[in-house]
């Protein structure tokens, strides 16, 4: 991967427990693999558990080498952790109300503003790119304000430092809009408009809203006032498990998702589940030098050598290789070689068995059909 730059590959397992680290989460530490990038798309047809699966729509970006999933943690009982546990309680938590039982184990979760910024960045321009309406800084920063809550103000702090011209915040809007609405408005009026019951907080925060308030119309109202935001794209940010209801209820709401690790992790597997699942859902974990582009399924060793299994996340993260590549026509040939082959309903069992009229084929047999509508595509027949 050094020496060529770009990578396909198939899954890795890690077993559970043992002490055995993940060779998936060691090649993206080595080769700085920071960015873990999920589209999840409906393709017409494929069986799905919720109403309109077409309304998802995402595309996600997850931090891919901080976080608890850095594996820097220790075993209970351990003399490592007794020296750890020993400074955290005695040192760090003395005389606090807080003390960590003495038989833990103990992980850290590290995140930073240079892990953060660099993942943000990647959102941004590809929302940019693609004219996305929106980046969501999916975060649990009401209780990790350190580190889930650092994402988030990192995330914003990078869209205005970089994409000030291009973006606006979804608080901004609000102020913006507000003004549009009225242009009689007061900054007074304003801040109390986007801030509910702020005429009973303090002195002090009442006066931090109203410079808030001022320094927006000052710096952005010339470029982004009278209608103008609609057209830029929207950064906000949800909280996480907020987001997992909200994909489910709201998701033509969302379009581009910036997450930390183990947020990204969890929320790209349950929006696969309302689109066909894993077996539909390409992956692929960038870095500014490298591509390393997968299926995101498991290894699902017993069904080795039987051809039955679902191809498509692999050849889909293929697509997005060559989109990677820059050779899209390529990408968008494999996509629809693979849609209209669902269409026809000549799929395998996974999807057969929740697709009424659909015939069972293996993995072979349904790689040939996607071959077949790929060439019909490319030379119709007259």
């Amino acid at each position: 991967i050094r020496d060529f730059r770009v990578a396909i590959k198939g899954p890795l397992t890690t077993p559970v427990g043992g002490g055995i680290r993940s060779l998936n989460v060691a090649l993206r530490q080595i080769l700085d693999l920071y960015s873990c990038e999920r589209p999840v798309r409906y393709f017409t047809g494929v069986p799905s558990p919720v109403r309109e699966p077409e309304k998802m729509n995402v595309f996600i970006f997850r931090e891919n080498t901080e976080d608890v999933y850095i594996g820097i943690e220790w075993k209970s009982g351990s003399p490592e952790v007794k020296k750890l546990l020993e400074f955290l309680n005695n040192e760090m938590l003395k005389d606090g109300k807080k003390q960590i039982r003495w038989d833990s184990g103990v992980g850290i979760k590290p995140i930073s503003p240079t892990g953060t910024k660099r993942l943000v960045r990647r959102a941004i321009k590809y929302a940019l790119a693609n004219k996305r309406k929106s980046v969501t800084l999916v975060h649990k920063g009401n209780i990790q304000k350190f580190t889930e809550g650092a994402f988030r103000d990192w995330g914003y702090e990078l869209a205005h430092e970089e994409f000030r011209a291009q973006t606006i915040t979804e608080r901004e809007s609000w102020i913006v809009d507000n003004l549009d609405k009225n242009s009689a408005l007061s900054v007074e009026q304003n801040a109390a408009m986007i801030e509910p019951g702020l005429e009973q907080a303090t002195d002090a925060f009442q006066k931090t809203v109203y410079a808030e308030v001022q320094g927006t119309l000052d710096s952005i109202y010339a470029t982004h006032g009278k209608g103008q935001w609609k057209q830029k794209l929207m950064i906000n940010d949800r909280i996480a498990d907020s987001v997992f209801q909200q994909v489910l209820m709201r998701a033509d709401e969302y379009s581009v998702l910036a997450t930390s690790n183990l947020n990204g992790d969890y929320l790209s597997d349950a929006c696969a589940a309302q689109v066909g699942g894993l077996g539909m859902a390409p992956g692929s974990n960038i870095g500014d030098g490298f591509g390393v582009f997968e299926a995101t399924h498991g290894t699902a060793p017993k069904y080795a050598d039987k051809d039955v299994i679902n191809p498509s996340s692999v050849m889909l993260s293929g697509a997005m290789m060559f989109e990677f590549l820059g050779w899209k026509e390529v990408a968008t040939l494999i996509e629809d070689g693979i849609a209209r082959t669902i269409q026809q309903k000549r799929v395998t069992y996974d999807l057969e068995r929740l697709m009424p009229g659909a015939t069972k084929v293996g993995t072979s047999a349904f790689a040939s059909s996607i071959i077949e509508n790929m060439k019909g595509l490319v030379c119709p027949a007259s």
